[in-house]
């Protein structure tokens, strides 16, 4: 019988806490999905406006970092023309770039922390800027 007591006195207090316990995860808080998802989007619609850009001897080819590595620096450069709204893709990139920092400390990322080198020169081929490397 005194078992049977000692065992109440723990269980009951250890299952009262573990029913009704905290979630460690704030409710306004991103999963790393979340982020993933949010991330993809606003590098497809950065893609898209660079990819209508055109180049001819009226607009001018551009490069901008694009990414955060967990080690440092961008994953890639993305090529433009100034054909389109180039302060609209300078604040698209800005945001996915400080987007993806918080993500990359949130969810623990890591990469090869290999520099990404920019291009050496941007040209005009078929209307479109190209990098060269």
């Amino acid at each position: 019988m005194k078992t049977l007591i000692f065992v109440l006195k723990f269980a009951v207090p250890f299952l009262l806490l573990t029913a009704f316990k905290c979630d460690d995860q704030d409710s306004n808080s991103k999963s790393c999905e979340d982020y993933v998802i949010k991330l993809d989007l606003m590098k497809a619609e950065i893609e898209n406006l660079a990819d209508a850009s055109i180049c001819n001897e009226n607009f001018e080819c551009r490069s901008i970092a694009l990414g955060s590595k967990p080690c440092g620096g961008p994953w890639s450069y993305l090529v433009y023309s100034t054909s389109i709204d180039t302060l609209a893709l300078l604040d698209l990139v800005e945001a996915h770039n400080k987007l993806e920092r918080v993500f990359n400390v949130e969810c623990q990322q890591y990469s090869d922390c290999m520099m990404v080198n920019p291009p050496l020169r941007l040209e005009c081929e078929d209307n479109k800027c190209i990098a060269i490397y």
